[in-house]
């Protein structure tokens, strides 16, 4: 923090800043020479919240002086600049208060708002939420991006974004400071399905136990989440529909089941004291088919897979099969078609089909004249007679 002055040369019409006691006389460009009790403008420059700040006062040194003093004590006090507004609250405490009001009670990913924060706070330790700027935000994503994929460090500069919305809205702050930060680019998303022949290999590989699931992976395009929690009562044999009342985006969905499917469910063991299809000998739900899903790869020879491939897989054959876009959006529960479409450049008659729509609708008013089958025929003579002259 200090004062400094600004005296205004008539001469070469610029403004001379004089901030200390040795540059009371100085040779300007224009070689005259300024010196600091000529008449001039005193300027006061502080720090607050991290970003520098000036402002002009007037001619009179000692105002200058009793405002820089004024400022200062309203800083010490959280009042300056209506800092009293913005609540004073470390950002670990809020964050805290972002999971248990925010995201446990709305979100069924609570838990990956959990894992990013464990990889924000760190960054932001000891800080009130009002003070961490936009350039921290900033430095913040630059240095995870050195640790992590694009995607990754997005995932956290999302969770940041959403954190600091919350606090504006909750009124803990008058406005986000993460609201103009950009997110980094990212590569094209991953898309990894199996051909006819993995897909007989793999299902021959699972253990009994998984097999059914993948199953149901692969011919329903339904999410490792939403077959796992599958009851009883959310499956219709007689009228082929898997009822999904709670899914990943909130939507109530139905899922059609091929005979396959239906043959499939029907051979699942029923335990006598769990509502879950698909459940341990204790009637609990499985949690995770990792384990069992990787032998069943290794065994197959299928290097570079996922179980949330089998979706991709799904709607990746439906496509090849000629299914349309929309078909298939409506089939994976996409809000978005945007979603959908990375699969359209899989099927060669996509397009074509689009443009034979055209030939259809046209087709029957304009008709090109047919050419006979004599005026097809080539003079052979004749072309070598011409290619001889040239």
């Amino acid at each position: 923090m200090g004062i400094y002055k600004k005296i205004y040369c008539q001469e070469c019409r610029r403004r001379h800043v004089i901030r200390k006691e040795s540059e009371k006389v100085r040779v300007c460009a224009c070689g005259c020479s300024i010196k600091e009790k000529e008449k001039g403008v005193y300027y006061i420059d502080y720090y607050h919240q991290g970003r520098r700040k000036g402002k002009a006062i007037g001619p009179d040194k000692r105002l200058a002086e009793a405002v820089l003093n004024k400022i200062k004590g309203e800083i010490a006090e959280g009042r300056h600049l209506n800092m009293k507004k913005n609540k004073k609250i470390k950002f670990g405490d809020f964050a805290e208060e972002f999971l248990n009001l925010h995201s446990k009670p709305n979100k069924k990913s609570w838990k990956s708002d959990f894992y990013n924060l464990k990889n924000i706070a760190p960054f932001f330790k000891g800080r009130q939420l009002y003070e961490i700027t936009a350039h921290d935000i900033e430095k913040f994503k630059v240095a995870r991006s050195k640790l992590v994929k694009p995607s990754t460090a997005n995932r956290d500069l999302a969770t940041i974004k959403t954190l600091f919305n919350k606090a504006v809205e909750w009124k803990k702050l008058e406005e986000s400071p993460a609201m103009n930060v950009k997110f980094l680019k990212e590569p094209s998303g991953r898309l990894r399905y199996l051909e006819k022949g993995e897909i007989h290999k793999l299902l021959s590989n699972c253990s009994e136990r998984i097999k059914p699931v993948v199953t149901l992976a692969i011919f329903t395009g339904m999410r490792r989440g939403e077959i796992l929690g599958l009851k009883w009562h959310d499956i219709d044999i007689q009228r082929g529909i898997i009822y999904l009342l709670d899914t990943k985006n909130g939507t109530k969905r139905e899922v059609f089941m091929n005979n396959l499917v239906k043959k499939t469910l029907i051979g699942v063991p029923k335990h006598p004291d769990s509502p879950y299809i698909f459940c341990n000998r204790a009637g609990r739900s499985y949690h995770d088919i990792r384990k069992s899903f990787s032998k069943a790869l290794e065994n197959s020879g299928i290097l570079n897979f996922k179980l949330h491939d089998c979706r991709h897989t799904f709607a990746s054959q439906l496509v090849m099969a000629g299914v349309d876009i929309n078909t298939v959006r409506e089939l994976l529960g996409h809000k978005d078609i945007r979603m959908t479409l990375r699969y359209s450049h899989l099927s060669q008659d996509y397009k074509r089909r689009a443009v034979d729509i055209l030939e259809r609708q046209v087709g029957a008013i304009w008709q090109p004249k047919t050419v006979s089958k004599e005026s097809e025929k080539i003079d052979v003579s004749q072309l070598l007679e011409d290619i001889a002259v040239a």
